[in-house]
């Protein structure tokens, strides 16, 4: 049973982005407009190559921000307000999400490539505020992203995250890695699943998923 798979677990590890929220609220897409805009004013390049070298990036290095520190300098806190002021207006409380958050037994976390504040206001849209005891962001590893092996190990050694006693929630595929290479319980909420021997579990349901544990 997926209960008894989760016996061992005393720390909850959320990702924040398409994970505590479906895709379909689509608030990445704006992050990803602001980050293009972002691209086109720091290096002064057209729409088409800020939009070229954002995706570059992300497959690149794990983030946008990464690519645009280690290739141009680039001072990361400007960059990481600006592309997080996004509307939330169309977001929604999850109360039942909530209610099944609130019951895992254990200390739970939210760890997101974006940042803390963000993430802060993220929860609040949706109903989270208040459920997790700690809650990092991209600030909190040095500015090194998922999926490095160490930027998991700069967060989780900051957490006392013993990883062994530990699940991770993630929808990108690739932040799964080094999770399951540190011994955690993976699970991959994303509408498809991504077979690979490191993602354990695979979920389109947060909510569901988290009522078969609790």
């Amino acid at each position: 049973m997926v209960r008894e798979a989760f016996s061992h677990v005393t720390t909850w590890v959320f990702d924040l982005d398409n994970t505590l929220y479906p895709p379909a609220m689509r608030l990445f897409d704006q992050i990803e407009v602001r980050m293009t805009a972002y691209v086109m004013e720091a290096l002064g390049v057209t729409r088409a190559e800020a939009d070229r070298l954002r995706a570059h990036y992300w497959r690149q290095y794990g983030t946008t921000l990464a690519g645009l520190m280690r290739e141009h300098g680039l001072d990361p806190d400007p960059y990481l307000v600006a592309v997080h002021e996004v509307d939330m207006s169309h977001m929604t409380p999850d109360t039942a999400l909530a209610s099944h958050i609130r019951a895992l037994p254990g200390r739970r976390i939210v760890y997101t490539n974006g940042s803390a504040p963000y993430a802060e206001r993220v929860l609040a849209a949706r109903g989270l505020t208040g459920l997790f005891d700690a809650i990092y962001g991209v600030e909190h590893a040095g500015y090194r992203p998922k999926p490095e092996r160490a930027a998991f190990e700069e967060v989780f050694t900051r957490d006392g995250v013993i990883p062994e006693r530990a699940a991770m929630f993630e929808d990108d595929p690739r932040n799964l890695t080094a999770p399951h290479e540190m011994g955690m319980r993976t699970v991959h909420v994303a509408p498809d699943p991504h077979p690979a021997d490191h993602i354990h579990h695979h979920t389109d349901d947060l909510t569901a998923f988290l009522s078969r544990l609790t």
